[in-house]
């Protein structure tokens, strides 16, 4: 929409998993290709990016740059 401003969404440890995906839904795959396959569940979504990381092995700060990247790319 011409006149829209979007305001500008950073992902930090502290986000939540549900807030990012409402963001941008195309950031599904990052958390899929973690072993992340329970995406759209209520307990999921209720995660940081944080707790989400930590369950899967994966080290946050490099989840974080991914998808800053994506979404600010």
């Amino acid at each position: 929409m011409k006149g829209v401003l979007k305001m500008a969404f950073k992902v930090t440890r502290d986000t939540i998993i549900g807030e990012i995906m409402d963001h941008d839904e195309t950031t599904a795959k990052f958390f899929t290709e973690m072993g992340m396959h329970c995406l759209y569940c209520p307990s999921s979504r209720g995660e940081t990016l944080e707790q989400a990381c930590e369950v899967h092995g994966v080290d946050v700060e490099s989840m974080i740059e991914k998808l800053n990247a994506h979404i600010g790319g």
